[in-house]
């Protein structure tokens, strides 16, 4: 092996490892991105019906009006 081979294996080498710890530094990998997507926006909604139906509870249970401006003006 000549001089310039072993320099561009080793620069290979380095290069491959790089990206490997900026993938795994990043938590996440470019194979299973796009597929996580959908569950997380269904997670989302999941979690905003949740909080409504809480909200419609507490509101119901408490006299509603003061209630509804609170929460009303966490929300802005």
């Amino acid at each position: 092996m000549s001089f310039w081979s072993a320099i561009v294996a080793i620069v290979a080498i380095l290069a491959f490892a790089w990206v490997r710890a900026q993938q795994h530094r990043g938590g996440t990998s470019l194979d299973n991105a796009p597929s996580r997507e959908p569950e997380l926006e269904r997670e989302i909604e999941q979690l905003r019906k949740r909080i409504a139906v809480l909200e419609r509870i507490a509101i119901e249970e408490r006299g509603g009006d003061r209630l509804a401006r609170e929460i009303e003006a966490l929300r802005d």
